[in-house]
């Protein structure tokens, strides 16, 4: 047997199976489920899915929400640009009036590039298309003793040719299946269960004793280091927020005021935390003043609700018992 029907075979003895969006070839819910998992975990994912589909249970639903909506039901899941441009792409579709049902179409709107086109047509029409997200890169990393750092431009080109060779002629929808299952279940980060993998007998990685080492960690490079103070001015049980610019970090979303952390005394700050980007590491101070301005004034379970990112929830969570 060849490496694509040991995986369909396996797939479906031992892959995972009942999750909320499989079992549906319909592409607008394929398509949400593939930009959640992006960088997120499945467990992570599925309630998020479910609440998404319960309010936007159609491609035109979520292109008639405002930003906002969108935004507040991805509020905690990160990596916000995924929200931004499911919505600007659902917008597109509705005017188009057709999902695209070809890779290369589908890979030119907002957010969704090749190897994520081809996930969606393979699960919706049964395209014949290859994919690579991070899991397959680590499986053919291993299995096939692929050397290098795979983000690199070269040793991704090797992997895109050999993702292309192995594509098998049906049931590519289970085959891609397999490949994500094997990447996320066996063939992990850390303490892969070789035991139980399917292709273990074929593995180089295993014979030549390179599992740890395979694939090569990205070239460590010091994150440089910013810091802010996040200002809680309190009004009448409401806290003051602002909105961030439609462009950079935390774009559209609601934030606390920012200021230089060195403008406040020790006593005026709560507490201090730290808040890792991919390119930077920001020390947030929250720090509590007096005051009275312009701006956007909720009180916290309504800013809980709110689109906002990761760190203000932290902040409000803390603070919600007990109050300011």
């Amino acid at each position: 047997m060849n490496f694509a029907s040991i995986l369909i075979d396996w797939q479906k003895e031992s892959g995972r199976h009942g999750l909320p969006w499989q079992g549906s070839n319909d592409p607008y819910r394929v398509w949400v489920s593939e930009i959640m998992l992006q960088q997120t975990q499945v467990a992570t994912v599925i309630p998020y899915y479910e609440k998404f589909l319960s309010v936007f249970p159609d491609i035109q639903k979520l292109a008639e929400a405002g930003l906002d909506e969108v935004l507040s039901l991805w509020s905690g899941l990160g990596y916000y640009s995924r929200a931004r441009n499911l919505h600007k792409t659902a917008k597109l579709i509705r005017k188009n009036g057709k999902f695209p049902e070809n890779p290369e179409d589908l890979a030119m709107l907002p957010g969704i590039g090749r190897s994520t086109a081809a996930a969606i047509c393979a699960f919706s029409f049964g395209t014949r298309a290859a994919i690579l997200d991070g899991n397959v890169k680590r499986v053919f990393s291993r299995h096939f003793g692929m050397e290098g750092y795979p983000g690199d431009k070269m040793v991704e080109d090797r992997m895109w040719e050999q993702a292309e060779s192995l594509l098998p002629e049906n049931e590519v929808g289970r085959y891609t299946q397999a490949l994500m299952d094997l990447g996320a279940t066996l063939c992990t980060r850390r303490n892969p269960d070789c035991m139980h993998c399917p292709l273990s007998g074929s593995c180089i990685a295993r014979y030549e004793g390179r599992v740890d080492e395979l694939p090569y960690a990205r070239p460590k490079k010091a994150l440089p280091c910013r810091r802010t103070a996040f200002l809680l001015m309190e009004r009448d049980g409401r806290l003051l927020f602002e909105r961030r610019p439609e462009k950079g970090v935390w774009a559209g979303l609601l934030c606390f005021p920012e200021a230089d952390p060195s403008e406040f005394s020790e006593s005026e700050k709560l507490f201090s935390f730290a808040h890792t980007f991919t390119h930077f590491r920001l020390e947030i101070e929250a720090v509590r003043i007096q005051g009275n301005r312009e701006g956007i004034w909720l009180a916290i379970e309504e800013a809980l609700s709110s689109p906002i990112p990761v760190p203000v929830r932290k902040i409000l969570e803390k603070i919600r018992s007990p109050s300011l």
